[in-house]
């Protein structure tokens, strides 16, 4: 798909965005007009709104490495988890209204500061956008790696769209049990849209390929992380089980445990409580015992807000 310039004199900064004004760019497909502001179940417009621009410490050690993943978190979500630990963000009340041309700007300003990669956090719903964003960094010298980080529930055709920009996905995979997606989601067909979105990543950029061996950056590949759920470790199990049978070694699989109650979940007492270091080791020795190598762990107390970023704008 290629982005033209919007030619309307009064709004020479936005590109033509075709694909907005029939938005089907997720598995909601909602079919409104983001174009004229009509905003379907991410919440948003045509306009991009991104809450944080800022080198980022606390994903994988293969990204952020020690300078930090140059992590642009995007505002609104098309998932909507009644227990999301972004919850500002992901409800679009947080952020600031950007051009196509300053996120461009935004990308370059992270290489700068010596981020070791672009990670775009939540992009689904800006797509077309993120794409001529891309390209007009990459002509003005972006040259680290990109990181496609989404919930996972993705259409194949939207995905196919960036083929060639995103060298690192780090999808979630969350639910196995479509009674748990609907539930948790309002999204029943989760793990039937997930699990084919991370056949195409992994179609695109293949196995795992690191700077200097295992220890180090990721250059290329895909990540797909597991967040332990309250009450929920079998459906955990199934879901390793599968990405062990179906990838092996060709991808890496991180479990984590950092699940923190937030306070809109008082009501929810399946859900209003950490996971414990029981349960925790419970799910990394079966992941062990069936065999997964590649993979990587939390350790300590990570279940924490303070993994949770000030989305005060920063960088943006």
């Amino acid at each position: 798909m290629s982005l033209q310039p919007h030619t309307d004199s009064t709004n020479t900064n936005t590109p033509s965005l075709p694909d907005l004004s029939d938005c089907t760019l997720c598995p909601r497909k909602c079919h409104v007009d983001r174009t004229a502001g009509q905003t379907g179940f991410c919440g948003q417009s045509d306009k991009i709104m991104a809450a944080r621009a800022a080198l980022h410490f606390w994903e994988e050690p293969c990204l952020s490495g020690t300078n930090g993943s140059g992590a642009v978190f995007f505002s609104g979500c098309n998932l909507h988890c009644i227990y999301c630990q972004n919850h500002t963000i992901a409800q679009g009340q947080s952020g600031k209204e950007i051009s196509v041309e300053r996120l461009s700007e935004i990308f370059l300003e992270l290489q700068d500061k010596q981020a070791h990669n672009i990670n775009l956090v939540t992009p689904t719903h800006y797509v077309p956008q993120i794409i001529h964003a891309l390209q007009t960094a990459k002509d003005n010298g972006l040259t680290i790696p990109v990181v496609y980080n989404t919930s996972g529930y993705e259409n194949v055709d939207t995905l196919k769209r960036l083929e060639g920009l995103i060298d690192i996905y780090l999808p979630d995979l969350k639910y196995h049990d479509s009674t748990l997606s609907a539930r948790y989601s309002n999204a029943p067909d989760y793990f039937a849209k997930a699990s084919v979105a991370i056949e195409e990543m992994l179609r695109q950029t293949g196995g795992p390929v690191f700077a200097d061996g295992e220890d180090s950056l990721m250059l290329k590949g895909v990540i797909v992380r597991h967040l332990l759920l309250p009450g929920c470790e079998t459906d955990s199990r199934y879901l390793l089980q599968y990405l062990h049978q179906t990838y092996g070694n060709d991808i890496y699989v991180s479990i984590m445990n950092q699940y923190t109650p937030m306070p809109y979940v008082t009501d929810i007492p399946a859900f209003n409580r950490r996971i414990t270091p029981e349960e925790y080791d419970r799910i990394v020795d079966y992941a062990i015992q069936i065999g997964i190598e590649n993979g990587f762990i939390q350790e300590g107390e990570t279940s924490s807000e303070s993994f949770i970023p000030a989305f005060d704008c920063e960088g943006i």
